[in-house]
């Protein structure tokens, strides 16, 4: 290889790069260890970690423990689904490309939106392709976005917006009712054109905003209502945003089906109304049939700018979530609108328990009013940090400090139920908690 390149030495291939920024020395790596001792190392490793097995764990913020049926992973381990790539050749994809298209039909059923692409990477990329897919479509140069929106989705979209030179000007809730003000949102409005208004439901306290009104208010400034979320579960029980008058859709879908694992991987989630599909990123599954008649699959539409000619592609989303969407596609197979209705039940039951148990305590605040899902705020006696170290030494993870995000907001404390708790388990939490004060 050096001599066909007209090099001498490996070193030749490095002499650009500065010799003061050069590592002469070995790396300071132990010793190797053989495949049994290296596999006894890893396992001493992960015992360190504790996991949702091991402690009775109420977080939640963007990622869900749900109970997934054994039927999801069996079928996802299928060595045809775990290798699968991109089916770029549909002669040779029919399986993936039907995956695709039911994944696309079932989610655009659940979220009551026209069009669902193939999947995004995860729900805070897919909330920043949809406020660049509000600006190719308004080219406003301005998008509003709620505060109680996922900080960490805050974070993503500010970093792919602001490139763009695209203004982000941020909208507050109210602190009665956790909700999006619709009077600052209106006033926002009033002071200049937006191409989207960013609303997330259930947004980041767990709080159930009511998007009709905030449609309304958009669309009467010619903005389109791009509705997020990070807990698709609740569309099974809530309005979905489809129906409530959104023109873009984004969020995230791990808690269909997919597990923990560490945060990730994930799945965005994406749709839109028709009328908008050739702005909309990532790329499109479709049916069809050929030559013999025969019902069969194709990509119909693909954005990455690779594949298109680079002034028409609207995104460089490389890749969909192939595996995950399939996860997703299963999970909703298998759990059916009737099943999906109940785990949601569950879900809110024991938020409603857990709300009106810990507002009992003595020294506790329940600080959000409005209609909730899985999460609430609480504001407790103590610090937050110092009711999550006192708690995990007796197993409890009791839910995570917004303290930094929100210090407007005296030592609140976020807590998420799902259907993995039992009723002993939520009896547990607040009585633990009862100790606090």
């Amino acid at each position: 290889m050096l001599e066909a390149i007209g090099a001498t030495t490996v070193d030749e291939l490095f002499r650009r790069i500065p010799a003061e920024n050069r590592l002469t020395r070995e790396l300071d790596l132990p010793a190797p260890l053989a495949e049994g001792e290296l596999a006894a190392h890893m396992r001493r490793i992960a015992q360190r970690n504790t996991s949702v097995n091991d402690a009775l764990c109420f977080l939640g913020g963007g990622v869900y423990h749900h109970y997934s049926p054994v039927v999801v992973d069996q079928l996802i381990m299928r060595s045809e689904f775990y290798t699968a790539y991109t089916p770029y050749q549909p002669e040779i994809a029919q399986g993936t490309l039907q995956a695709i298209f039911e994944f696309q039909s079932m989610v655009a059923a659940l979220l009551e939106m026209d069009i669902c692409n193939a999947s995004m990477y995860d729900g805070s990329t897919s909330v920043a392709e949809a406020a660049l897919m509000a600006e190719r479509l308004k080219k406003k140069g301005r998008i509003l976005v709620a505060r109680s929106l996922n900080p960490s989705y805050r974070e993503v979209l500010a970093t792919m917006l602001e490139p763009l030179s695209i203004e982000i000007e941020e909208v507050p809730f109210e602190p009665a009712s956790g909700q999006l003000d619709r009077a600052a949102l209106a006033a926002a409005l009033e002071r200049g054109p937006a191409s989207g208004v960013l609303v997330q439901s259930p947004n980041v306290f767990g709080v159930v905003e009511e998007l009709e009104g905030i449609a309304e208010l958009a669309h009467s400034q010619e903005s389109l209502l791009v509705a997020t979320f990070s807990e698709a579960l609740a569309f099974a029980c809530l309005r979905p945003p489809g129906a409530s008058g959104a023109d873009i859709v984004a969020g995230e879908g791990q808690s269909l089906g997919i597990p923990l694992s560490f945060g990730g991987p994930a799945l965005g989630l994406f749709a839109c109304r028709s009328e908008f599909v050739r702005s909309m990123p990532g790329r499109l599954a479709g049916e069809t049939i050929d030559v013999n008649g025969n019902r069969c699959f194709v990509l119909t539409m693909s954005t990455r700018e690779q594949h298109i000619r680079r002034e028409k592609a609207t995104s460089n989303i490389c890749t969909n979530q192939g595996l995950c969407a399939l996860t997703a596609t299963i999970y909703l197979a298998t759990m059916g609108p009737f099943g999906l209705e109940r785990v949601a039940r569950r879900n809110i039951d024991n938020a409603a328990y857990l709300r009106r148990s810990i507002a009992a305590l003595p020294g506790f605040r329940v600080v959000h009013q409005a209609p909730v899902f899985n999460e609430l705020v609480v504001s407790l006696p103590v610090p937050p940090r110092e009711a999550i170290e006192r708690l995990a030494a007796e197993g409890l993870v009791p839910g995570i400090s917004l303290t930094s995000e929100y210090p407007e907001i005296e030592n609140p404390l976020l807590i998420t139920t799902t259907e993995m708790h039992a009723d002993s388990d939520l009896e547990r939490l607040v009585e633990a908690l009862g100790t606090l004060a």
